[in-house]
């Protein structure tokens, strides 16, 4: 398996909050306007997972596999042209901060390396970026 890592992020928000949001995905079925169309289609976030088409890739369907609250949210890809696995790493520095870093480890063929390496840690640092943007208070309330 390849590894891939994101930057550290710094968020204004506490681990708590950080965690509640992300360990629910439907919590992020308000963000599916802020998503690039050109790119995503066809997103559906439930409790335990989210589905969606990437073009020149299809469809892909990613799983919550393990829930450590406060700590980490592990996943799996259910329904992939690649095998991969994503964690979120949280770590709260006080009560309004929360570093947050992002792991993926993906099986990738010999050939297909060296094409799509680039491609996924660019993926995967722009998730990071999302996920740092997110309104973790507006979206970690249930009305």
């Amino acid at each position: 398996m390849t590894e891939f890592t994101s930057e550290i992020k710094q968020l204004p928000h506490s681990g708590t909050t950080v965690y509640e949001v992300l360990s629910d995905l439907s919590n992020l079925e308000k963000l599916k306007e802020q998503l690039p169309d050109s790119k995503i289609q066809a997103v559906t976030f439930e409790r335990d997972y989210c589905t969606f088409n990437i073009s020149a890739v299809g469809n892909v369907r990613v799983t919550i596999v393990e829930r450590e609250p406060g700590k980490t949210i592990k996943f799996t890809a259910d329904q992939s042209p690649i095998e991969f696995y994503l964690w979120i790493q949280l770590k709260e520095v006080d009560s309004q901060s929360t570093r947050i870093k992002l792991t993926l480890k993906a099986e990738l063929n010999p050939v297909l390396k060296p094409m799509v390496s680039g491609m996924l840690q660019t993926g995967l640092d722009q998730i990071a970026d999302v996920l740092a943007a997110i309104p973790y208070e507006t979206l970690g309330k249930k009305h």
